[in-house]
């Protein structure tokens, strides 16, 4: 923040704001007030994956990300969409653990108290989450106010087992819609040291996430349904991926990514099982985007448009 010399915050998101606009264009918002004033209503999903404790900007002389990221500055941005947005829901893919000293010295306290002050919703777990063990989940878990979601792992012979923030699924209300989201996790072996994961049970995430979308569609009644994926995009082989996922699945509108840090400028369409569209998003990694996502529902709550504005911090 230091480096920026900003001598308010309002000149800080002034400055953060006006260079998202630069890269994307005012064309999207300009849209966006005019299907407000015909009377649709706006649910905006704001989303990022693969966080790994990226707590500070990348340095200045990063040959990659110079001064790109960082928990502040996201921040600031989150809290300005919010203020002009009245159904904003705000979500995370996984892996929010690993990959810098702040998570090597405090465990993910941080990661889950700054989420926690910026109004996250729900994270669904990835396989760095698990690098201290389900124990440190636990020990962690009181500085996080969000939902974490997940339907394909059983925890019953872990300490996770009798943890009632973990849930199957959970239902937003966002003005009028009732938003479902649901999440599912990668298979755990050969990614995390065994014994951080004994007792986990990894169970086949589509039947898994076919199961609960029904229940989201057909019993909650819900209007548009999430599924957060730690599954990875797509793969050489024939590993399952959210590409190959989606194809199978039912009852899906939108699947937010992780693993395989895949930046996706739009999301990516695929039909499902039934011949309907379900659409696949990823932001890379590290917080370096923050994903936006306008949809438009009609006075029937039937999704009717969407504006994508991936935000680089």
């Amino acid at each position: 923040m230091a480096d920026f010399n900003f001598q308010n915050r309002r000149d800080f998101l002034k400055y953060t704001l006006g260079s998202a606009a630069a890269v994307y264009g005012l064309n999207s918002h300009a849209q966006s007030e005019l299907l407000l004033e015909k009377g649709l209503t706006k649910l905006t999903i704001l989303y990022t994956n693969d966080q790994h404790s990226r707590i500070e900007p990348f340095p200045e002389n990063d040959t990659k990300y110079p001064g790109e990221a960082g928990f502040a500055k996201r921040a600031s941005l989150i809290e300005k969409i919010k203020s002009e947005n009245k159904n904003v829901l705000l979500l995370d893919a996984g892996d929010i653990f690993q990959g810098t000293p702040y998570f090597n010295y405090y465990h993910g306290e941080i990661e889950y108290k700054l989420m926690s002050l910026m109004g996250y919703d729900a994270v669904t777990f990835g396989n760095h989450d698990f690098d201290l063990g389900c124990e440190n989940i636990v020990k962690q878990m009181p500085h996080a106010s969000f939902d974490f979601i997940n339907c394909n792992y059983r925890f019953d012979d872990t300490p996770l087992s009798k943890n009632k923030k973990i849930t199957p699924y959970k239902t937003y209300k966002k003005g009028h819609l009732k938003i479902g989201v649901l999440g599912i996790g990668i298979d755990l072996e050969n990614l995390v040291d065994i014994k951080y994961t004994k007792g986990i049970i990894y169970n086949d995430p589509i039947s898994c996430a076919n199961k609960i979308a029904d229940v989201l569609k057909n019993d909650e009644k819900c209007d548009y349904i999430i599924c957060l994926s730690h599954l990875g995009f797509k793969y050489d082989t024939n590993k399952i991926s959210d590409v190959t996922f989606a194809e199978k699945t039912k009852n899906i509108n939108l699947i937010i990514g992780g693993h395989t840090h895949t930046f996706l400028d739009k999301p990516h369409s695929i039909l499902n099982s039934e011949n309907k569209e379900v659409q696949i998003t990823q932001v890379g990694w590290a917080g370096i985007w923050l994903g936006q996502i306008e949809v438009f529902f009609s006075s029937y709550n039937k999704k009717s448009l969407q504006n994508n504005k991936n935000i680089k911090i």
